[in-house]
């Protein structure tokens, strides 16, 4: 027992209410056997992760009978594998876990194993290794101790309660570079396993009744959050293999919708419209006939063209004069390319703010400026960056302009214009090596705060019947 005078005898019926606040579970009822001599835990989507060396199993608890919806996702360490014989003698090898056993205030540890309870009225079984010499068990009685009610998975305080846990991660991305390197080093050094998955060789297998992503011929495991680098040239195929991860339940950083959106710059602008954020006069035709209009809506001259699925600058040009204007869109044209004119912000002097969204706030900032004679401010061009402090307006743009496309990470580009913020493009995968080394802040750091938060379960209606005694 926890305490000296938790040293008097426990006694405990044949059903009792217990917490298992280790797992995230507050309120579970467990059928108390001292016929059985191990404890068990119903559990589905069992799969280990993990090092070799220190294996780690994830799992699904549903700690109310009778409701399937409400999944606690849990994970814990592998104490041992051990084959386990049943009431009705068939035998199965079992996972085995450690965790604290809550009883009125008495607290001690305990080995459960992991199986599946569907079938049972009670979805834990507590076994005699279980209960230890301070603990008496009545037979004939139930619920010798303090009820406790099903109606706390219906508050928020499932989500507070809720442990800090391993988490099993996978990173979206073909390339070992420094967004994805801090990405796996931060996860790791937070505990979780992270690992890295190219983008291109997923498949899937598209069913209504078992949907899978396959991976170098094997199935993905489950994940708890996926976090997807999806670089611009395999859009449509990355975003399909996300989509299947949503299909599966698995939470996503950032959702495909967003992405494929945010990719297309037109569509990107018409989403930015339609919320109403400010962003440079933007027009759009295809038919050669409405040059002289696309070039009057913009203000005229000098001007931007941009190819519409344009990254990291390429495929932007500046057009000084109304005549190189129309050599432009007639090039492009000529060359089938789909392409949008943009109003030519001044004012903005070659520069341009990077806001980092993460969640529902910028955590960092910073000013871009071209190269010399180059009016685009990439850093991949030669750019150059500095922490800046932004304005309330320009703060609340940035999160608005995120919030527009679903993201919970993004980069967002802004330009001071004289009619305030104007947005240039919102990034579904924003590099960190420039914010980073810029701000001082450790924005992979800030992901997994996101990440942990949202994984927590989220409060569930329970059915009347669900709380109802037995």
């Amino acid at each position: 027992m926890s305490t000296d005078e938790h040293a008097a005898k426990l006694t405990l019926g044949w059903e009792e209410w217990v917490s298992l606040p280790g797992l995230g579970l507050p309120a579970m009822k467990a059928k108390v056997d001292t016929g059985a001599r191990t404890s068990a835990l119903h559990a589905t989507e069992i799969e280990t992760f993990g090092p070799a060396a220190a294996p780690k199993v994830r799992f699904t608890v549903h700690p109310v009978p009778g409701q399937e919806g409400l999944r606690i996702p849990c994970s814990a360490d592998i104490i041992d594998r051990r084959e386990v014989t049943s009431s009705n003698g068939e035998s199965e090898m079992r996972y085995v876990i450690s965790t604290d056993l809550v009883v009125d205030g008495h607290s001690w540890p305990i080995e459960v194993t992991l199986t599946d309870r569907s079938g049972m009225t009670l979805h834990m079984l507590l076994g005699r290794q279980a209960l230890g010499e301070n603990v008496a068990v009545a037979p004939s009685e139930r619920f010798c101790q303090p009820e406790l009610d099903y109606a706390v998975y219906a508050s928020k305080h499932i989500r507070k309660a809720a442990p800090n846990r391993v988490l099993r991660i996978a990173v979206l991305s073909r390339e070992d570079n420094f967004s994805t390197r801090r990405l796996v080093e931060e996860g790791e050094k937070r505990g979780h396993t992270v690992e890295v998955i190219d983008t291109t060789r997923c498949y899937m297998d598209i069913n209504a009744l078992a949907p899978e992503v396959h991976y170098d011929g094997k199935r993905l495991p489950r994940y708890d959050a996926v976090i997807p680098r999806i670089g611009a040239s395999i859009t449509q195929y990355g975003t399909a293999v996300l989509r299947q991860f949503e299909t599966l339940g698995t939470f996503c950083v950032n959702g495909s919708a967003g992405i494929t959106a945010s990719r297309d710059k037109l569509h990107a602008h018409q989403v930015l419209a339609r919320q109403k954020i400010g962003m440079p006069e933007t027009a759009f035709a295809a038919s050669p006939k409405d040059t002289k209009n696309l070039i009057d809506i913009v203000g005229g001259a000098p001007l931007i063209v941009k190819l519409l699925e344009s990254t990291q600058g390429k495929g932007v040009v500046l057009a000084e004069t109304k005549k190189a204007a129309e050599s432009v869109i007639t090039a492009f044209r000529g060359l089938k390319a789909n392409f949008l004119v943009q109003q030519f912000v001044k004012e903005a002097n070659g520069e341009d703010i990077r806001c980092l969204v993460v969640g529902s706030k910028v955590v960092a900032a910073m000013k871009r400026s071209g190269a010399e004679g180059d009016f685009r401010s990439n850093l991949h061009l030669g750019g150059s960056a500095v922490s800046v402090r932004i304005s309330k307006e320009e703060r609340a743009t940035a999160v608005k302009a995120a919030k527009a496309f679903g993201l919970n990470v993004a980069g967002v580009d802004l330009l001071r214009s004289e009619n305030g913020p104007k947005v240039l493009e919102v990034n579904s995968s924003p590099g960190l090596e420039g914010i980073e080394r810029t701000s001082k802040k450790n924005i992979a750091g800030l992901i997994y705060d996101e990440i942990e938060d949202h994984v927590r379960p989220a409060p569930l209606r329970v059915r009347k019947q669900a709380t109802a005694r037995k």
